[in-house]
């Protein structure tokens, strides 16, 4: 079975560069991918997958039934939105949308997520159950999978794939992580109210500004003291609002970030101990204040059986050297945790990195991927497809 998806799969590789070129130079935004969404209905339906259109708003949902002797249902997730980055890469096939830029390699999880249910069609009838791809819009705004999820992508489901890119690992190389993979990720609004005044006479006032400045260091400080180091704690302040002119003493600073964490317990906790820390800070100085906290969305934890499934095929598949077992999660997030709350998962990093060039991050405008990398995604999915069935044979 390996080689024969390997063969399919190479024969394809032409192929599937042309798909992940027009991706690329066609990127919509997160909620606006319809012509996306057209390309890859009309990729599904030439394969002879069964399609549903409009799905989560923006998104796609294709269904290959096996021979039917398993009544499991495995799904395979890919998103498909572009970020608001004006591309700098000099690329031939380089986004024709000005502002707007595949820099976090949706492109080729979307072209991955094409190649598998093309190499996984020609070998439908030995398949013993039902695969379901989700091509999942708005990623990066951590709305399309609840969008996806409410228009039932998840019912009878058993178990979901997944796969991220990641240029830190060279392309022909996949990572896996069991358990945490990503963390939680929450939105924080603080408002801290004062009273204005003078600024040569700040004892007749009360300055938010310099209260709003207490609360940071206080969390900050707090996190290293009250919060156990082994489960950690990311919160990051990047806007701050407040003041009217250099004289005069602030009366009202808002204060926004975003809370990062991989403990669900800690996770759980998270609102209260930092509500504790700003009641203190503004009571101690006279300040009224507010809070407004937003549950983002949860960490992804992988699955063990799935991730021992997505090893093996990859070992199997590639060898033991090309195969990294990563020691540490990201403090990035992904709403592919939300698939998880119905049905157990795993993700697997795919390596896209150059071997004798710079690699940029996610979401820099001259990111890039080494495209071998896609025949590497396509393989190492469908070979964990294949086992998928034969280790959770009933």
């Amino acid at each position: 079975m390996l080689t024969r998806i390997k063969d399919l799969t190479e024969t394809l590789a032409p192929r599937l560069i042309e798909i992940r070129r027009h991706l690329h130079s066609h990127p919509e935004l997160s909620g606006q991918e319809y012509q996306t969404a057209a390309y890859v209905t009309g990729v599904l339906s030439s394969c002879g997958i069964h399609v549903q259109e409009v799905v989560g708003r923006t998104g796609v949902i294709g269904e290959l039934k096996g021979e039917g002797r398993d009544q499991r249902l495995l799904a395979i997730r890919t998103d498909m939105d572009a970020l608001p980055i004006s591309e700098r890469t000099q690329l031939d096939f380089a986004s024709r949308q000005p502002g707007v830029m595949h820099a976090c390699g949706h492109d080729v999880h979307t072209t991955v997520g094409l190649g598998t249910a093309m190499v996984l069609a020609q070998l439908g009838e030995t398949l013993p159950g039902t695969v379901r791809f989700l091509f999942q819009p708005a990623e990066e705004i951590s709305q399309g999978a609840s969008w996806m999820i409410q228009d039932g992508a998840m019912e009878k489901v058993n178990s979901i794939l997944s796969l991220h890119v990641f240029p830190s690992i060279s392309a022909g190389s996949v990572g896996i992580r069991y358990g945490a993979l990503t963390a939680a990720a929450d939105d924080l609004e603080i408002i801290i109210m004062g009273e204005s005044g003078h600024g040569a006479r700040p004892h007749e006032a009360i300055d938010a500004i310099w209260i709003a400045s207490q609360v940071i260091t206080t969390l900050q400080q707090a996190i290293s003291r009250t919060q156990n180091p082994l489960r950690p704690v990311v919160l990051t302040i990047g806007k701050i609002n407040g003041g009217r002119a250099p004289n005069v003493i602030a009366d009202y600073v808002e204060l926004v970030g975003t809370v990062r964490s991989l403990h669900p317990e800690t996770h759980a906790n998270l609102p209260a101990w930092i509500e504790k820390i700003v009641s203190n800070v503004c009571q101690t100085y006279g300040a009224r204040w507010e809070m407004k906290y937003k549950r983002g969305v949860p960490s992804v934890q992988n699955d063990t059986g799935l991730t021992q499934i997505l090893e093996a095929a990859a070992k199997e598949a590639w060898g033991s050297d090309r195969v990294q077992i990563l020691p540490e999660p990201s403090l990035g997030a992904e709403d592919f945790s939300l698939y998880l709350e119905h049905a157990p998962g795993s993700m697997f990093r795919l390596g896209v990195g150059y071997p004798d060039k710079q690699n940029y991050p996610l979401h820099h405008p001259q990111f890039e991927v080494d495209e071998s990398a896609i025949v590497t995604g396509v393989v190492t999915m469908a070979y964990a497809v294949c086992q998928y069935w034969q280790q959770h044979s009933g």
